[in-house]
């Protein structure tokens, strides 16, 4: 790369003409794979068609997004990067974007983000330079470069100024789905980013810390870090609800990060349709984790002792395995703590292993066709069958939830009667395919399902807005990466949830990473002073010790409390934020949904469901409040507090919902009430 020296006259012409030449040799990248001919560099149709998938995904990843910038900063080395850094020369210059890009002779004109050489572009400080002279950050309007700003890290008369333009980057408007924040990750943001992959880390983060783009960027730098190990295991997303992925779910491939997997905990545990629900209280008992135990006795109470020998008839020979034989085998199996399933396999090789012995015993001389003739025997299937019968897991938790006598059987001792009685169903069913299942159920059956057969890995699962999960949803996300790494993202104050966690501690027990290691995220990136410091008069109420978030917000946004008499003069409210620059939402309690859906209406207000993209015509959402976590809107307007309150089962809840509701907005908030505010807001 280039020294750094700028042309004094026209710095900004320069970088502008890097741009064009970054922008020309990322196209030129992207020829260079369409033009591949793999014809004869195949042996077969498959690894043709694998192949060609993995051009077409090179192909996708080297995009050049208009209106995207593809570099945001800049840095000047004092002298060479240390050798671990990989390339660089005494004073060399290096861009930093969103991608590797490279010239024609293979030298980089735009660094990726996650390459070691660009770390001290989020790290180094006046304090701790990191041999950095300059750092400079570019502003853009659309895909185009309008400005810069320098920081001379060397030179203490800029020790105490503050970056416009960075501010500028988390201040401003948007429209759309999430946005990456790789041009403003903070120092504490990026040591959790580039954690190894070998730790799972817990990030506690009040609303605006950017936790959840934390998280999405650990899994960009990972896949960078650890791409081969990642490709062959796997990596996962795991959010809320639908409509929270719509609104994250470009953020990766905007950093060219096309195959990580995105689903909601209901869509992993999917054996059965959910079309029932449970009551608070069921719902409780059947996330408990004391659940695991009753559904581990229940599995295995279907093995039993055998009392007759098994007797193998081959040609004129018969063979005979004792009963106390046999029992030793099956209590060696049960000992192991393996998998039902797996045990119910090995079983009838053990009982031809032992044919074997007495076979060899004789003078024969038999080998592995023969244990396998043996195990398939008829004599010995039907054993197996008696012994160790196989298990279907929707079947079995069906018997649990409607044989009042079978589940008092194995939970005794661990769930009370009233528990019992709470989880069992009023009305007997006739199959699995007829029966209601809720989503607790769901979760049951992917417990049994484990315990029979062992659930597949993968190697790294980021789990966000966890603290509304039950300990049996914690282990049905752990069973997902139990020889890979996890990060846990969440807020305890905004759990809502009648099983929401307690402590992350607990969670991360339920997990099965106890040995993960919990972060914390205070400062606020997106909730204005007023807005956070409003919201945050809950906490004593809905999360005592929680330390509150601290806004960084040099622009305090605007924050107003209006009293109105009816919903033509929320839609009217609607009317006057539509004229700011930026998204909106109007939030409301789940019951208010429909009239208020029909006042826009009437209004002729144009309004999206959450999750829907945000255009520059169409920019007002209108959000039920039980679906606001995790997203973002400029201007929200918060419709009654205390009906949002109300919609949850107890005041707690109801508090830590309007908690969220509270903190959606990003640069101002207008809570509109005809009925009381909730006390605890003062």
């Amino acid at each position: 790369m280039s020294t750094p020296v700028d042309d004094p006259l026209d710095p900004l012409s320069r970088e502008r003409s890097h741009l064009a030449g970054s922008r020309a040799a990322l196209r030129a990248m992207r020829e260079d794979v369409e033009s591949l001919d793999i014809s004869d560099v195949t042996a077969n149709w498959v690894n043709a068609e694998v192949l060609a998938r993995q051009i077409d995904d090179r192909i996708k990843a080297l995009a050049d997004l208009s209106d995207t910038p593809l570099f945001f900063g800049r840095l000047d080395y004092l002298h060479a990067p240390g050798a671990e850094q990989a390339e660089g020369a005494e004073g060399e210059r290096f861009y930093i974007g969103r991608r590797h890009v490279h010239d024609a002779e293979g030298d980089p004109m735009v660094i990726d983000w996650r390459a070691p050489v660009s770390q001290p572009f989020y790290r180094a400080s006046k304090k701790d330079p990191l041999d950095i002279g300059l750092r400079r950050r570019f502003g853009y309007t659309g895909g185009d470069l309008t400005a810069y700003e320098d920081e001379h890290l060397s030179d203490p008369a800029e020790a105490s100024r503050t970056s416009k333009l960075l501010q500028q980057e988390i201040e401003r408007p948007r429209v759309g789905p999430m946005r990456d924040i790789v041009a403003t990750i903070q120092p504490e943001q990026d040591e959790i980013v580039r954690s190894g992959l070998g730790g799972t880390v817990c990030v506690q983060g009040g609303p605006g810390t950017g936790k959840t783009a934390v998280g999405l960027h650990r899994v960009a730098y990972l896949l960078y870090a650890h791409r081969e190990r990642l490709a062959r295991t796997g990596t996962l997303v795991i959010g809320p609800n639908k409509s929270f992925l719509h609104y994250i779910e470009q953020v990766l491939p905007a950093l060219g990060e096309l195959s990580v997997r995105q689903a909601t905990v209901d869509d992993l545990v999917a054996h059965v349709e959910v079309r029932g629900a449970d009551g608070s209280t069921a719902a409780v008992v059947k996330g408990d984790a004391r659940m695991a135990e009753v559904l581990r006795r229940a599995v295995y109470a279907h093995v039993s002792m055998p009392t007759e020998p098994v007797v193998v008839v081959r040609g004129s020979r018969r063979w005979r395995v004792p009963a106390y034989e046999l029992e030793e085998t099956v209590r060696e199996l049960l000992d192991r703590g393996i998998r039902y399933g797996a045990a119910r396999e090995a079983l009838p090789q053990r009982i031809a292993h032992a044919v074997l012995v007495q076979m060899e015993r004789s003078g024969e001389a038999p080998d592995d066709r023969v244990q396998d003739a043996v195990a398939r025997n008829s004599a010995v299937k039907a054993a197996v069958k008696a012994i160790w019968p196989p298990v279907d897991p929707a079947k079995l938790v069906l018997r649990l939830l409607t044989d009042a006598d079978f589940l008092a059987e194995h939970a005794a001792e661990i769930l009370s009667e009233d528990e019992q009685k709470t989880i069992l169903w009023a009305k007997p069913v006739r199959s699995v395919k007829s029966a209601k299942w809720s989503a607790a159920d769901a979760v049951l059956i992917d417990e049994v399902n484990d315990l029979v057969s062992r659930t597949a890995s993968l190697g790294h699962v980021v789990l966000d807005e966890a603290q509304d999960l039950s300990p049996m949803q914690y282990r049905a996300v752990g069973r997902r990466c139990t020889t890979g790494s996890a990060t846990i993202l969440g807020d305890l104050a905004q759990g809502t949830t009648p099983w929401a966690t307690r402590s992350w501690d607990e969670a991360l027990a339920h997990l099965g990473k106890s040995e993960g290691v919990i972060e914390e995220l205070t400062a606020g990136f997106r909730v204005p002073t007023d807005v956070i410091a409003y919201a945050s008069r809950l906490l004593p109420h809905i999360a005592p010790g929680l330390a509150p978030v601290a806004s960084i917000r040099e622009n305090p946004g605007f924050f107003e409390i209006r009293e109105v008499s009816g919903t033509a003069e929320v839609v009217s409210a609607c009317g006057e934020l539509l004229r700011q620059e930026g998204s909106i939402g109007l939030i409301a309690a789940d019951a208010r949904i429909p009239a208020l859906a029909e006042a826009l209406a009437e209004a002729g207000l144009t309004y999206l469901a959450p999750g829907e993209e945000t255009t520059r015509q169409t920019r007002l959402t209108l959000v039920p409040a039980s679906l606001a976590k995790g997203l973002e809107y400029d201007y929200v307007l918060l419709d009654e507090p205390q009906a949002v309150v109300d919609g949850e089962p107890d005041e707690r809840t109801g508090l830590r919902r309007l908690y969220v509701a509270l903190t959606r907005a990003v640069s101002g908030l207008v809570v509109v009430h005809g009925a009381g505010l909730p006390v605890q807001l003062g």
